[in-house]
């Protein structure tokens, strides 16, 4: 079964399937704050129009200085990407023809970005993702021969955050072997500043860390990330990036994310509700769900029940599924379902009770 390498753009799994796309169509392939955009930007939106007839800020503001308070670090610190794609593809230059690690099951852009400019990839796999317990002691001796580990914490696709002590462990290890690390710390909003290790970027030089203001703020057409590490290391990659990567509306409006805490702490509290209750209803129905920290959930199917068929089932009705099959150690037997609104959540519920109906029924 041929899929994209992603999650959202549903049209393309029916289309690559030979599918018929429903009318009324789920998306939880993808994993966006189901609440939209904070409200400012709705408001202000015919205030932004006159950025439409002048160039960005060439340095990235008023963005830059936000994100410098926001997590108290000098600016000289920060690069902004056109979101955390850019990023990846500009870290990818920085080894290209090295050897990095890759701790998988995990987002494949890693690992493209890094083949394109002749990385050699040394693939070490977490066989208990359920957890996600990392194998911390094959990671150090793979470090001793590696440049660079990249790390997706806490994990996609299955939400799970590693432990913090075992990162702090490695970032220990790297500085004594010359092994950079490079945290991906996307979905690091759902859980707590408090388990970043950005202030660990600080005392650390050979600590990279990227976010993106796509997963929390819901604005992954304006495409808006970033990455913390030491000044030369960004001076480095910004050398790489072109002038104005970034739109004017991306730094305004991400300048004012930034401000939305309450947004943030309504978002979280949804989710961890919603989470939950679906986490629950798996495992109530023969599921195996891994501890998601973060806006989705992962899950497999009781062992006799088949996955190609259950992917097809759920496409027929609508639902539509992030699958598992370029994730390496997941093996395509597992899927990831993000958290959506409440009617969306409703009709995810009766799709998944018809298809727990049939098997029972067979």
């Amino acid at each position: 079964m041929l899929l994209p390498n992603h999650g959202a753009n549903p049209q393309h799994v029916y289309q690559q399937l030979g599918l018929q796309m429903p009318t009324k169509v789920y998306d939880f392939s993808e994993n966006v704050n189901a609440a939209g955009p904070p409200a400012f930007v709705e408001a202000c939106w015919q205030t932004f129009y006159p950025l439409l007839q002048r160039y960005p800020d060439p340095h990235g503001e008023p963005f830059l200085t936000k994100v410098a308070a926001f997590h108290q670090v000098a600016k000289d610190r920060i690069v902004l990407g056109n979101g955390a794609a850019e990023l990846f593809n500009a870290l990818a230059r920085r080894y290209a023809q090295k050897r990095v690690i890759i701790v998988h099951p995990t987002f494949s852009e890693y690992e493209r970005t890094l083949r394109t400019v002749g990385a050699t990839i040394m693939s070490v796999i977490v066989t208990d993702f359920m957890a996600y317990t990392l194998p911390m002691e094959q990671l150090k001796q793979a470090m001793v021969q590696a440049d660079a580990l990249y790390l997706c914490t806490p994990n996609n696709p299955t939400g799970v955050l590693p432990k913090k002590e075992d990162i702090e462990a490695l970032i220990a290890h790297g500085a004594a072997v010359g092994c950079e690390l490079v945290l991906d710390e996307a979905f690091m909003d759902w859980v707590d500043e408090a388990s970043s290790m950005i202030h660990a970027s600080i005392k650390n030089p050979h600590v990279i860390v990227v976010r993106s203001m796509t997963k929390m703020y819901a604005i992954p057409g304006l495409r808006l990330g970033y990455l913390i590490a030491h000044p030369q290391i960004v001076a480095t990659l910004r050398e790489v990036l072109p002038h104005w990567n970034i739109n004017a509306f991306a730094l305004v409006i991400g300048a004012g994310c930034l401000d939305e805490q309450h947004y943030c702490q309504q978002a979280i509290a949804y989710v961890t509700t919603q989470r939950e209750q679906l986490k629950r209803y798996l495992q109530e129905n023969g599921c195996q769900v891994t501890n998601s920290v973060t806006n989705y959930v992962c899950f497999s199917l009781p062992r006799d029940q088949q996955v190609d068929r259950f992917f097809t089932y759920c496409l027929a009705k609508g639902v539509v599924m992030r699958h598992t099959k370029n994730f390496q150690g997941l093996q395509g037997q597992w899927f990831r379902i993000g958290i959506k609104d409440g009617t969306a959540m409703t009709y995810l519920y009766h799709c998944l009770q018809g298809w727990f109906n049939e098997e029972r029924a067979t």
